[in-house]
């Protein structure tokens, strides 16, 4: 039987949960084989454990240690659901992990509270319940097949599998909302610390530049007005008049760089005249040797130029700042272009430059923030940057914005 086996392990192959080509008869089916076989002996510890403490904590519901009983059972309920998920990880399965319970008052009391609204706990319950018969019917099955059915027992196994995988996924992953809430969440505090790094750069931008020569400014004219309020004299005036040039210097630098620091915020070409001018201005304060190429083309199929939402042009805007900013101080690119367009509701953006390429998202990268920016609006950022390049960066923005539909 031995070299049949390993003939067919060598000679037929399935597909595990990820897609890859595997042995029928390899370690994952044998894996498979044991969980399959475990769900009874597991089954009937679980259906006993629910429906003991479920059951006395309904009927004691009426006392003061009811509720609290049946809450315990809840919460070892979602216990045996961890377990329940590592064991169908270790088997091949890819099953998400639930966010912990989420306990919003302290003490005793509020802990219970908390364990008898959670959703988890009481899906685990129905899932441990079901269990006992599901588990009998896998044990009977995988039994009879190990025993006599050998050859088709890969594909006998490999379909009990799935209806377990479809089982334990609807009962304890992670639903649909919560993956939403938990993705909304991580957005949100994203957004956030964008906005305080953004108010830190520009009182640091403020305090450092503009700030300190307006201070400059005040003190050359404070000592021109002494000279010239004393008894004045052709040297006093032309040390005063000096001091209003310095003066004159100082305001110019000072303008400069508080327009810089407009344009830093939100600049006006964008408000004014579009993604078109403002890329293009982007692209032509851009130092690579041989240019920046700008195509945008925001046309919507009825031939109409609407603007997409402020909000999402100032994402475009900055996003291409930044990653052509990249492109100068580290690609070493000679030639780089930004192509933007529209797609149904869409707005496609993608950045390519053909420098040595080696760019990640890395967590801390800047990459890594302009990723997270753009997926608080529920955007895609992807980069393809092999080692020797070239780089390109492929943006997927919304045409209007969550907030701006609801209006």
């Amino acid at each position: 039987m031995k070299p049949l086996l390993h003939r067919a392990a060598d000679t037929v192959r399935l597909r595990d949960a990820q897609g890859e080509r595997v042995p029928v008869y390899g370690g994952q089916m044998w894996r498979q084989v044991l969980q399959l076989l475990l769900n009874l002996p597991l089954g009937i510890v679980g259906f006993t454990f629910t429906v003991a403490l479920l059951s006395v904590g309904v009927a004691l519901s009426v006392t003061v240690v009811g509720l609290p009983l049946l809450a315990l059972g809840l919460a070892g309920c979602r216990r045996l659901g961890a377990l329940a998920r590592a064991r169908a990880r270790s088997a091949g399965s890819v099953v998400g992990e639930p966010d912990p319970l989420r306990v919003r008052r302290p003490g005793v009391a509020g802990w219970a509270t908390a364990t008898l609204t959670d959703g988890l706990g009481w899906r685990s319950a129905l899932y441990h319940v079901l269990l006992l018969p599901w588990g009998v019917l896998t044990f009977a099955v995988t039994l009879v097949f190990l025993l006599v059915g050998w050859p088709v027992l890969p594909w006998v196994v490999g379909a009990q599998t799935a209806i377990d995988r479809i089982l334990l996924e609807s009962l304890l992953a992670p639903t649909a909302l919560s993956e939403r809430v938990r993705e909304l969440e991580d957005d949100r505090g994203a957004v956030v610390d964008t906005a305080a790094a953004d108010l830190r750069r520009i009182e640091r931008d403020l305090h450092d530049g503009a700030q300190a020569r307006l201070v400059a400014l005040a003190m050359d004219l404070g000592l021109a007005k002494e000279k010239l309020t004393d008894e004045p004299t052709p040297d006093t005036v032309e040390a005063a008049a000096k001091m209003v040039g310095a003066a004159h210097g100082e305001v110019k630098l000072a303008l400069q760089e508080l327009r810089d620091l407009a344009r830093g915020i939100h600049p006006a070409v964008l408000t004014d005249r579009g993604l078109d001018a403002a890329l293009s201005a982007v692209a032509a304060r851009c130092t690579v040797p041989g240019g920046v190429k700008v195509h945008v083309d925001l046309r919507g199929a009825d031939g109409s130029a609407e603007r997409p939402d402020s909000a999402v042009e100032g994402i475009a805007y900055f996003t291409v700042s930044e990653l052509l900013t990249n492109v100068s101080k580290h690609a070493g690119a000679r030639t780089a272009t930004v192509d933007l367009w529209r797609a149904a509701d869409r707005l496609m953006l993608l950045v390519q430059d053909d420098g040595k390429g080696g760019a990640a998202p890395y967590p801390g990268s800047g990459l890594a923030g302009l990723a997270e920016r753009i997926r608080s609006v529920d955007g895609v950022f992807l980069v393809e940057s092999p080692e020797g390049g070239p780089t390109t960066v492929t943006i997927e923005l919304p045409w209007h914005t969550r907030a701006a539909r609801r209006v």
